[in-house]
């Protein structure tokens, strides 16, 4: 594998992504890196993105929507979803790691890890002031 040369677009994604708990999708990281680099393409985004996702420098996240949204955060966290209002955000909670062994207990193969999402109605939407995103 041959070495990554340094690009100020890809830090300058990196840097976005880790600044917001918003869950981007690719569009809107475009949206908002073209401030900085209004040449930059919808296509170099996406490769910008599939490569910090391949680097562990990024999380991909497939709720279901058809749109991958994108995460600066790497370490260990759970998301919810939002059904009416499609906000993703972080769900502060309790580790659930032992979900593995529970998991590992009746697979013969070997569980090293999972990806859940939870999913219901935010705070603003169960109250009725939700502004759709």
């Amino acid at each position: 594998m041959g070495v990554t040369r340094y690009s100020r677009q890809r830090e300058a994604i990196r840097d976005y992504l880790l600044s917001t708990t918003s869950h981007p999708t690719a569009e809107s990281v475009y949206k908002e890196i073209r401030k900085d680099f209004p040449k930059i393409s919808l296509g170099t985004v996406y490769r910008n993105l599939n490569l910090l996702v391949s680097q562990g420098k990024a999380l991909r996240l497939s709720i279901g929507d058809g749109n991958d949204r994108f995460d600066g955060n790497i370490h260990p966290h759970n998301h919810f979803f939002c059904k009416n209002c499609g906000r993703l955000m972080d769900l502060e909670m309790d580790p659930i790691d032992h979900i593995n062994l529970i998991a590992n207990a009746g697979f013969d193969g070997e569980v090293q890890g999972h990806s859940i999402y939870f999913y219901g109605f935010c705070k603003d939407c169960k109250k009725g002031d939700c502004k759709k995103i």
